[in-house]
């Protein structure tokens, strides 16, 4: 048996462990460790396990992930969600549609200070469906909003997701992070204008009875209130992705920053207790914890596909096959938001990636540009049944079994085509992803 078939049999050994239940990091770890005891040695495979775990994670590079998740969850304690959703809401109280364009507004702002999908989702589910409801819209209409809005956590930098693409494939994180701005917005200003076109031309699709009630409780927001709701965010975004983007600070360093002015945040809002205190830094340290060790199993993954030949071999296959750059992208594409489906999004990119980078590489595909349309992709997949991550998390969060699992993947059906439609762009338009990364 060639090093080759072990290859692809371990994959398919993984994706068996991973459907059967099997954390995706476990999964890694085992079929890989068997693969290199077959090919190899026990010995040499025990060495590799060692050595994988050791050169994956010792950079200091990588504390940039707890940090970043430290201050997505003083973020989260502060109440900045409902502050920033109150603010929106006043900006937007004379138009149409206006509670739903808050939500997008609120959750793209949200995401410049968290880069966590679930984060959004968990927020704005308990913060703004049961305003929208309220005022008129319809419960399919508001989950929808707010689940297919909480994507831009993952766009819009810093992304947790941006980190790790980048960890994989080499490339430096800040310029990821970049390449996410002109992405995140567009995508944003598309939920707007889908949202627009709703209220202004099918009102009967989001709001009962086709009327938006009026929006009176709003006008006790004043300028002043707003202010004073709205201006310690910005300060926070300016401070790190400011610092982050002008080269004051590293990608780490910004983490660091963003923790400490997020911390100030809740403490100066009297909404940090020592309960509180010690819920974050637990949480932080379990998310931080899965999250490394996933990117310590993906190493040792990519290390045992580099050893089969695997990826040189898929390369050279689908040059003598006569399929050019696009074929291949629009048939990667595919299959990662078939995955989507079934699995998480991170898994996705552990999985994935290893695999057709090198392929991106030798059709000499802007790798960061690339990685941009695999967040985007891997992000179709939390809004499509039947894993949809978001939407389990908004149907957890909401606690109304009036509203069904079914109502909010039809919610968010009109964001997942406004979201194929962003992804042709950005294949199409590839400098809308590179200009401020290349800069």
């Amino acid at each position: 048996m060639s090093d080759l078939t072990l290859g692809f049999m371990a994959i398919g050994a993984m994706l068996v462990l991973i459907i059967l239940g099997m954390h995706i990091g476990i999964a890694l770890i085992v079929t890989s460790f068997a693969a290199v005891w077959v090919i190899r040695s026990p010995e040499i495979a025990a060495r590799f396990v060692g050595a994988a775990a050791n050169d994956a994670i010792r950079d200091y590079l990588f504390g940039v992930v707890p940090l970043f998740v430290l201050m997505g969850m003083f973020v989260s304690v502060s109440g900045v969600g409902r502050d920033t959703f109150d603010v929106f809401q006043w900006l937007l109280r004379r138009l149409r549609g206006g509670l739903g364009l808050a939500t997008v507004g609120a959750n793209a702002v949200f995401a410049a200070i968290t880069g966590i999908s679930i984060a959004s989702a968990s927020v704005f589910t308990k913060v703004a469906v049961p305003e929208m409801i309220r005022h008129g819209y319809t419960p399919r209409f508001s989950v929808g909003v707010v689940a297919g809005s909480s994507v831009l956590g993952m766009l819009i930098p810093p992304s947790l997701l941006m980190i790790i693409y980048g960890v994989i494939a080499e490339e430096s994180i800040g310029r990821m992070f970049l390449a996410g701005i002109i992405p995140g917005i567009m995508l944003a200003a598309m939920f707007a204008t889908l949202i627009l076109v709703f209220a202004y031309v099918f009102p009967s699709k989001i709001f009962q009875g086709g009327v938006q009630k009026a929006d009176a409780d709003v006008e006790t927001e004043t300028l002043a209130t707003a202010a004073v709701k709205f201006v310690p965010i910005l300060l926070l975004v300016v401070l790190v992705l400011g610092g982050l983007y002008s080269g004051f600070f590293t990608p780490t360093e910004a983490g660091a920053v963003g923790a400490a002015g997020a911390f100030l945040i809740a403490i100066i809002r009297r909404r940090l207790t020592w309960r509180k205190l010690w819920s974050v830094l637990t949480e932080t340290g379990y998310v931080s914890v899965a999250v490394l060790f996933l990117i310590a199993a993906a190493s040792l993954y990519s290390r045992m596909l580099a050893m089969t030949g695997m990826p040189a071999a898929i390369t050279e296959s689908i040059t003598q096959m006569g399929l050019g750059p696009w074929a291949f992208l629009f048939a990667y594409i595919v299959i990662v938001v078939l995955l989507g489906c079934i699995i998480d999004s991170v898994s996705i990119m552990l999985i994935m990636l290893p695999i057709v980078l090198p392929i991106a590489a030798a059709f000499n595909m802007d790798l960061i540009w690339f990685g941009v349309l695999t967040v985007l992709a891997v992000e179709i997949g939390l809004l499509t049944p039947p894993f949809g991550v978001s939407v389990y998390t908004v149907k957890s969060a909401l606690n109304n079994p009036s509203i069904t699992i079914r109502d909010i993947f039809a919610g968010t059906f009109p964001f997942v085509m406004v979201m194929v439609l962003a992804l042709f762009i950005l294949a199409v338009f590839p400098g809308l992803s590179t200009w401020l990364a290349r800069m």
